[in-house]
């Protein structure tokens, strides 16, 4: 399985486009990021309410970084661009143990997770959470760095409903990392539903924070 796991040097080179494309059609402002493990296996959780927020994060982030995207994005040419930036498809509707594997694959080797916790694009809140983060975090030990994507609520001089404006702020706050598990290593599936409340609540807190500081 190793020749198939994501691969670094692309998330490198993901991350060195997503920095030219996120700088040369927004303004991201980016506060915390020295939070971020400097080495060593590490899972960014992000909010989710613009198409834009995973570029965003792969080109801001101080650390190449695997997303888990959704297969339907993987799409003619960009099935194998993404997948050439390192970023890892995976299929929401089913047990999907492939992606886990490359995943687990990516924490293993002390490289940075991607993930949406809420699933899907929504109102970017961490309301609702999948127990998939709270699985990888606890299967592989490493530390969850809660990341808010935070764009302007103005609908004016947006070109696409789901972007914000053109050459408007963006505003990405890296927080505090911490552990999911509470330290007795279970996996069982009261450990994780446990652990998911945990996430929820620093995701929460690190959101409401983020609005705060910003004036989001």
């Amino acid at each position: 399985m190793t020749d198939r796991l994501p691969s670094p040097r692309g998330a490198d080179v993901g991350r060195r486009i997503g920095v030219g494309l996120m700088y040369g059609l927004w303004k991201p402002r980016v506060l915390g990021a020295w939070r971020v493990p400097t080495t060593g296996p590490v899972i960014l959780a992000v909010n989710h309410s613009h198409m834009i927020d995973g570029p965003m994060v792969m080109g801001v982030a101080p650390r190449p970084t695997h997303f888990l995207i959704k297969k339907e994005a993987f799409l003619g040419p960009l099935d194998p661009f993404l997948t050439g930036i390192g970023q890892v498809k995976v299929d929401r509707d089913t047990t999907d143990r492939t992606a886990i594997t490359r995943a687990l694959g990516v924490l293993e080797n002390g490289g940075v997770l991607g993930i949406f916790p809420e699933g899907t694009r929504g109102e970017g809140d961490f309301a609702s959470l999948r127990a998939g983060l709270a699985y990888f975090a606890v299967r592989s030990g490493a530390p969850i760095v809660p990341v808010a994507v935070l764009g302007s609520s103005d609908k004016r001089g947006r070109l696409i409903k789901e972007l914000p404006p053109l050459r408007s702020r963006v505003d990405v706050v890296f927080g505090e990392p911490f552990e999911a598990g509470d330290g007795s290593g279970r996996r069982t599936r009261t450990a994780l539903d446990e652990a998911t409340g945990r996430i929820q609540k620093q995701l929460a807190t690190h959101l409401e924070n983020a609005r705060r500081f910003t004036g989001r």
